[in-house]
């Protein structure tokens, strides 16, 4: 065979294999995952078997998943960013790490998770929402004669000294809620002698925000301030639990999805996007035992979820506290003043 035929057939070759190699990209999306394990499983087996797309799955927490935004934001190997705190979510879109992307599906949503979307440039979107609150053991507080806790004011009492946990709001978009909430509900100063006050009663500061709820089931603390949808699925399971929102006003988390800047794999990052958004796929959550309210107003609420007409909330203001420079400078202040205090 001469060698310019030879030549000519590696090049149809090359080209043949490079056009399998780009349909078989087509057909798979990465994903950053930070739900919890089972949502995160459940939503890439069924999106797998009903179109055929391959979903490679990455299951971080929040903070972890916009590290490593920030470390790929050269070369980025993601195409979504699924759940988790908005407020990182709100710092990947400050740094333009995220993807411009107005849903068609927007006018479905319960304006909160619009005003996610608008307050971000269309950068993100919110998915679900849950409120901040309590948890407590019934067991244990009937044990010690404890009353349950109805308040934030409540938590500062002498006798809930030592059966108290919270997460580190370093590593927590729990406590970072948390702290956030306090500051708009008090004001600054207040909120961080609230904070010292808190310091003295609390036995642990966790890495995880589930970490506090999951001690209180097992009766290892009598009270935890956790987001109040993490309680039900210990419930379930037969732990001694309940959740109580504080009377004088809470906040709330919005979970959030957002297009990765970069995406290699753009069309099906958009396709899973606008899936996700639909109440067939919202309805994953609470299948696999996570009950925040859903996002899409058109999704069937299960009966776990926390009503949200019967919590005072407070008018979060989610722009202010989800910018990076705030979020530093509250959480090293938080460090300072009431992480280094003796308990």
């Amino acid at each position: 065979m001469p060698r310019q035929q030879q030549t000519f057939r590696r090049a149809l070759l090359a080209a043949a294999l490079a056009t399998a190699a780009s349909a078989a990209s087509a057909q798979q999306v990465n994903v950053i995952c930070s739900v919890q394990a089972d949502w995160c499983n459940m939503i890439a087996t069924v999106y797998a078997r009903t179109t055929g797309v391959k979903i490679n799955l990455a299951l971080k927490g929040s903070g972890e998943a916009l590290a490593q935004l920030i470390a790929e934001r050269d070369n980025p190997k993601t195409d979504v960013w699924f759940g988790g705190t908005g407020d990182p979510h709100l710092q990947a879109a400050e740094q333009n790490l995220t993807l411009e992307y107005k849903s068609p599906t927007l006018t479905q949503l319960y304006p909160w998770a619009q005003q996610q979307a608008q307050q971000s440039g269309y950068r993100t979107v919110g998915i679900y929402s849950g409120p901040l609150g309590f948890g407590y053991n019934t067991e244990l507080l009937a044990k010690k004669k404890l009353p349950v806790p109805r308040s934030w004011a409540d938590l500062l009492k002498p006798e809930y000294k030592g059966d108290i946990q919270v997460a580190n709001p370093a590593s927590s978009g729990t406590a970072y809620t948390m702290i956030a909430t306090l500051v708009q509900l008090m004001g600054e100063d207040k909120a961080f002698e609230y904070l010292k006050g808190l310091h003295k009663n609390v036995s642990a500061y966790t890495r995880s925000g589930t970490a506090p709820i999951k001690a209180v089931a097992r009766g290892e603390t009598a009270v935890s301030i956790s987001f109040v949808h993490d309680a039900p699925q210990e419930k379930m399971q037969g732990f001694p639990v309940e959740t109580v929102t504080p009377s004088e006003g809470t906040g709330a988390e919005i979970g959030s999805m957002s297009i990765v800047k970069g995406a290699r794999n753009l069309e099906q990052a958009k396709k899973f996007y606008e899936w996700a958004l639909t109440p067939q796929a919202q309805a994953f959550g609470a299948a696999s035992k996570q009950y925040q309210l859903p996002s899409n107003k058109a999704t069937v609420v299960d009966p776990n979820v926390p009503d949200f007409k019967k919590i005072k909330l407070i008018n979060y203001d989610y722009k202010t506290y989800g910018a990076s420079a705030e979020r530093r400078r509250l959480i090293a202040r938080w460090e300072k003043e009431v992480n280094s205090l003796p308990r």
